[in-house]
């Protein structure tokens, strides 16, 4: 009796020796599986939070190897080095000069950079190409141009900067450049201010001549003598953020215009004239403007075109977001009798008129007498032209005018979505002569009334 009590005690401790033992085994078991568990999430959590810039600062890394890499192979040339003075009396041109020599040189993309808060003072001035890179005039300070008129060779008045034969140029202002084109100098001795004066030429401030791959930005041009901003036999040009401004009485001072050059586009800037806002001549083909405020000027025009029997080509226009403010003319398309050619696949859309004398206007019998110009058998050929979603307000009861040959007759007007009210509440109507037209939604005035 007395060796079965003993062994009970026994039994007992072996028996909680195990348990506990296998109690410790479970435990350490789950408590590693919760620490392993752990340790995954916290490493997958670290590669999810770490991966992202890991691969950012490679990215950062490349785009700062290949912009340091830009930076040394990019050639930057001052016109102070070539002993440009920018003190707004002393005479730069032979410093530009010299500095664009090296800067078209360069077998590396070069920049010519016009120091800021300056004014340098040029005399005419032809910057040629090719160049053996791209290029990139900056102009951060201010052009003006010589007030002396006799600085210009009397043979060659029409021209003050000539940018000439160069392809992948980029001309920008950075926003704060401009170019003075000291116009009043000129204006006091036009003959269309003074009749008693005889007729000169004057100065277009900036001329791109036989350019290629073109851009035009961020600059503002005002006061040229006569037209502000040329492009001439010229193909893919990007003009955009441009002020150009000169008084609404200054004569002959266009804004843009362009003659044998095709595929421009013109867009987001703003221009106040005493001429054309922009003007297209022949051979402008391919042409985008959109988003410009024009006004005062004379509106956006097609031509003159076909003057003294001459040949006038223009296509593929289309004006696009403009908006008109007290204008003499909005949109504008003249020929004179005589020529031939044509003016053909032009769209003026989505068009915002306020006060102008003439906003629509088709005219073949353009001319620079104040008498009527008898017809001819011959006149430039105007076809399918569409005008389309035009608002706002004629200065003249006659809003819509299409002024057009017997021989040559306009073909393929579209008018679609019109609504020209009257300046101070006067009636609008349309006239219109030997014009073929069809309308679409609500066009007021309703076309065509004879004139």
């Amino acid at each position: 009796m007395s060796s079965n009590h003993q062994s009970h005690p026994q039994f007992i401790n072996q028996l909680l020796q195990f348990y506990f033992a296998s109690c410790t085994y479970y435990i350490y078991n789950f408590i590693f599986a919760c620490l392993h568990a752990i340790m995954c999430v916290a490493m997958i959590t670290f590669w999810v939070l770490l991966l992202p810039f890991l691969l950012l600062n490679q990215l950062l890394g490349c785009y700062a190897d290949s912009l340091a890499t830009s930076l040394v192979t990019q050639t930057v040339v001052t016109v102070e080095s070539f002993g440009a003075k920018g003190d707004g009396i002393s005479d730069d041109t032979k410093a530009f000069q010299d500095a664009w020599k090296t800067t078209c040189s360069s077998s590396t993309p070069a920049i010519l950079l016009i120091s800021p808060k300056k004014s340098y003072w040029l005399k005419p001035i032809t910057f040629s190409g090719p160049c053996q890179s791209t290029t990139t005039f900056m102009i951060l300070g201010t052009l003006v141009a010589s007030p002396n008129r006799f600085d210009w060779d009397p043979k060659k008045l029409r021209v003050w900067m000539v940018f000439t034969q160069i392809q992948n140029l980029t001309v920008t202002g950075g926003g704060s450049g401009t170019i003075n084109g000291n116009g009043n100098v000129w204006w006091q001795v036009s003959c269309n201010l003074n009749k008693s004066l005889p007729c000169t030429d004057a100065p277009t401030a900036l001329i791109f001549n036989d350019c290629k791959n073109l851009t035009v930005e961020k600059l503002k041009i005002i006061n040229s003598p006569s037209v502000h901003v040329t492009f001439d036999r010229s193909t893919n040009v990007v003009a955009s953020r441009l002020s150009i401004s000169s008084p609404s009485w200054s004569p002959n001072t266009d804004g843009i215009h362009v003659t044998a050059a095709a595929a421009i586009k013109i867009h987001n800037s703003s221009i106040k004239t005493g001429d054309d806002c922009i003007s297209m001549v022949s051979g402008a083909h391919n042409v985008r403007i959109k988003s410009v405020v024009c006004g005062p000027g004379h509106g956006i025009s097609i031509g003159s075109l076909g003057a003294k029997n001459s040949t006038g080509r223009v296509s593929n226009v289309i004006v696009d977001k403009v908006y008109f403010n007290s204008t003499i003319f909005g949109v504008r398309i003249k020929t004179w009798q005589g020529g031939n050619g044509y003016a053909k696949n032009i769209v003026f859309k989505n068009i915002v008129m306020h006060d102008v004398v003439n906003p629509i206007l088709i005219d073949q019998f353009y001319c620079d007498s104040p008498a009527t110009c008898a017809e001819q058998k011959s006149a430039v050929a105007i076809t399918n032209i569409h005008y389309m979603n035009i608002k706002g307000t004629s200065a003249f009861p006659v809003a819509i005018r299409f002024n057009c040959s017997a021989s040559v007759p306009c073909r393929g007007i579209q008018l679609q979505d019109i609504n020209l009210q009257g300046s101070n509440g006067i009636a609008t109507t349309s006239a219109c002569q030997n014009a073929n037209w069809s309308d679409r939604g609500v066009v007021l005035p309703p076309p065509c009334q004879s004139a």
